[in-house]
């Protein structure tokens, strides 16, 4: 067991009866040392994606990575024999990046009173510009789990290309190096595994715009939006764990959170566009009406909904699993005098079309182009999610929400396995992030929801942390720790981390 010379002193009072001619109160130190147990944090590598580089405000920038998980951890570790622990640094609390001097990933988001917003200003952090390892974390935003395995996923050649990732690139050992490979090679003698986020992750950011590949294993026909299939995660899981153990490592691993509680799919109802009694009369009598008429004669009068002025109305969205009554739509409305024209229109924009329920979740992005104007298509039709549909990318079906749940519990079931098998620490982060979007956690004074800049939890992007939220996960992942190992690591206290980044951060 190894023990460190930092002590928690606790001091006791005793009172007693005492003779009135003695004052002499004794105070008794004791001490409590903080242990590691049976782990050994002497050489402490995490590895992940951007949840372990400290990715937040749809960036990376310094004071994130300051307060990432696995450097708040590497602290704690430091009081019971954990060594020094280094991170590839960005330049600037911009966040920003740039390749050649040229801009090609966005700066941080910062909070301009109503809502978040791209932080303006000249990023510094250039791709190009290659650091010297090696580092302890390796967690790398966008990684899939194939891709910490993958030679030339920092080969700089390929970042504009899209085959490398311009984060690794900056902390590659070498143009064919792999993240485990780096990782690996320094011999940890304690890790933490959080990866399989992103495998999804894209799929739902995207609107589900990709392709769940269940039961396809060739990683190579995969998009960048795609679903991984559960059995090639499996297999790329299972050598990590067992590369990371093969010197008797300890560690810790966490599960995959369901994406349906975080802001990011919460934040925009699914009903909240209002409209005056004018309009209302307008579209109701002229377009919902009309097609909603001849979508009943084809038995599917419930994709719409008449228009009302005295409450929010639903988004009207494109929804690809409906069958595609374009041709009907514009053959009744050519038999009803509505010229060919505007009938054609009128049949590809609401072939497929029907209005959100409660189960459709819209993607935060989509709040700003909600009520504006789709380019190329003529009045009235074209108020996006009024009289314009919103499109795949704007929102997740049921349909697709099915297959993420499914690819995430499948990953969950081998996380938790490959945990239970080799000995190490597992956090549910599923249940914890899930408990935070729908109930809220109380973190010593503070309240952890899932609400939107001000829910504590979640940064300006409304998937990653905010430091507060980081540092909730990290004292998990210690209480795990402490758990499996019989160490008595004491956890970070909530006040000492911010929820929001000022602009002016320097």
């Amino acid at each position: 067991m190894k023990m460190n010379k930092n002590y928690i002193w606790l001091f006791l009072a005793f009172f007693g009866l005492i003779a009135c001619e003695s004052d002499d109160d004794s105070d008794i130190l004791i001490e409590e040392p903080i242990t590691s147990g049976t782990a050994d944090f002497s050489n402490y590598v995490a590895l992940g994606n951007s949840l372990t580089a400290g990715y937040t405000d749809g960036a990376l920038f310094l004071a994130g990575q300051v307060n990432s998980i696995p450097n708040i951890l590497a602290g704690q570790f430091a009081l019971a024999g954990g060594g020094s622990f280094s991170q590839p640094l960005t330049s600037d609390n911009i966040g920003g990046v740039l390749f050649g001097g040229n801009q090609i990933l966005e700066n941080r988001l910062f909070f301009n009173g109503a809502g978040p917003a791209r932080l303006p200003g000249n990023p510094t952090t250039d791709v190009t510009n290659i650091l010297a390892g090696p580092f302890n974390n390796m967690g790398v935003p966008g990684a899939k789990s194939f891709h910490l395995g993958a030679p030339g996923y920092g080969n700089i050649s390929g970042v504009l290309s899209g085959t490398a990732n311009p984060y690794f690139v900056r902390f590659a050992s070498a143009p064919d190096a792999t993240v485990i490979g780096d990782a690996i090679v320094q011999g940890p003698s304690f890790f933490t595994l959080w990866i399989g986020n992103n495998d999804v992750l894209s799929y739902a950011t995207s609107g589900g715009v990709g392709v769940d590949r269940t039961g396809d294993p060739n990683v190579a026909g995969y998009g960048s939006n795609d679903i991984t299939d559960p059995g090639v995660f499996g297999q790329i899981y299972a050598s990590y764990i067992t590369a990371l153990t093969s010197n008797g490592a300890g560690g810790a691993v966490a599960n995959i959170p369901d994406v349906s509680t975080i802001p990011y799919f919460t934040t925009v109802p699914f009903n909240p566009v209002p409209l005056d009694a004018a309009t209302v009369d307008q579209l109701n009598s002229q377009l919902i009406g009309p097609v909603k008429g001849i979508l009943t004669q084809l038995g599917q009068g419930g994709r719409l909904v008449l228009l009302s002025s005295s409450e929010p109305n639903p988004l009207l969205l494109t929804d690809e699993t409906l069958t595609d009554y374009s041709e009907e739509i514009s053959n009744a409305l050519q038999q009803n005098g509505v010229p060919q024209q505007q009938a054609d229109l009128m049949g590809a924009l609401y072939g497929r079309a029907r209005h959100a329920t409660a189960t459709d979740l819209i993607t935060l992005p989509t709040a700003s182009n909600i009520g504006g104007t789709q380019g190329g298509i003529p009045a009235p039709f074209n108020t996006i999610g009024v009289t314009y549909p919103l499109q795949d990318q704007n929102v997740l079906i049921p349909s697709e929400q099915a297959a993420i749940t499914a690819a995430v519990d499948a990953y969950n079931v081998i996380i938790k396995g490959q945990a239970d098998a080799a000995g190490l620490a597992f956090i549910d982060a599923n249940a914890l992030l899930k408990e935070i979007g729908i109930n809220g956690i109380a973190f010593d004074e503070f309240n952890l929801n899932g609400d939107l800049v001000f829910g504590n939890a979640f940064s300006l992007d409304g998937v990653h942390p905010t430091a507060r939220g980081y540092a909730f996960i990290a004292n998990q992942f210690m209480a795990a720790i402490n758990e499996t190992y019989g160490s008595n690591l004491p956890f970070v206290k909530a006040a000492d981390y911010n929820t929001v980044y000022p602009a002016g951060l320097q």
